[in-house]
């Protein structure tokens, strides 16, 4: 942790903001690293350590669902600037399959539901306060490994903005589908951005069981 601590320390005239996208954040921690995110840990921690002006939260909530709007309402009071949507519901396509008949031997079709997907899509908003936030010596914390930010973060860098994204390269295994952008890797491995392995903070920002945000 020395490493972070002391380029935090050498870059004091920057004006460093966070900008988190929730949902590909939490999956990354839970579904890679095995830990749950607690938001209040990772807002003081940003704020105290990493010294930024202003920690934003890209998330979606569902309509009628009190815990999430009331942990959300804390977040806001805690500092957080909150952009939510209500979460919409999508029917996956539907699969058909061939099933063949034992008695007679002829094949038939059936269809199968595949249920829903949940989402709400927060990239535009994200976008907008990234754009705003330009300014010199600015740095940016965007907690992604989403490759729907590509574009925007090769144009921050255009405009001199210092990029760290706070995420993670690992993969369950080698078979297991990548979670990191490919174009974002390429971008790592080409020192335009920098890379905050998120796994590295897991003391620090862990939920503890028993314990609320």
């Amino acid at each position: 942790m020395k490493f972070y601590y002391l380029n935090v320390m050498n870059n004091k005239a920057k004006k460093r903001f966070a900008l988190i996208d929730v949902y590909n954040t939490a999956n990354t921690t839970e579904q890679l690293h095995n830990f749950v995110i607690d938001w209040t840990k990772l807002y003081n921690y940003l704020k105290d350590r990493w010294e930024c002006e202003k920690v934003f939260f890209y998330a979606g909530i569902e309509i009628g669902d009190s815990n999430t709007e009331e942990e959300y309402k804390s977040l806001e009071k805690l500092g957080y600037e909150m952009r939510t949507k209500a979460t919409m519901s999508y029917k996956r396509k539907d699969k058909t399959i061939s099933i063949l008949c034992s008695n007679c031997g002829q094949e038939n079709t059936k269809s199968i539901s595949m249920g829903y997907d949940k989402k709400s899509n927060c990239d535009s908003e994200l976008t907008v306060d990234a754009l705003e936030l330009v300014q010199p010596e600015t740095e940016l914390l965007i907690f992604t490994g989403d490759e729907d930010f590509t574009y925007l973060i090769k144009k921050l860098v255009e405009k001199g903005v210092s990029i760290r994204l706070v995420s993670s390269r690992a993969r369950p295994s080698p078979s297991a589908p990548r979670r990191f952008s490919y174009r974002l890797k390429q971008m790592l491995d080409t020192k335009e951005i920098d890379l905050i392995e998120i796994n590295s903070w897991k003391e620090r920002i862990k939920k503890v069981i028993g314990t609320s945000t």
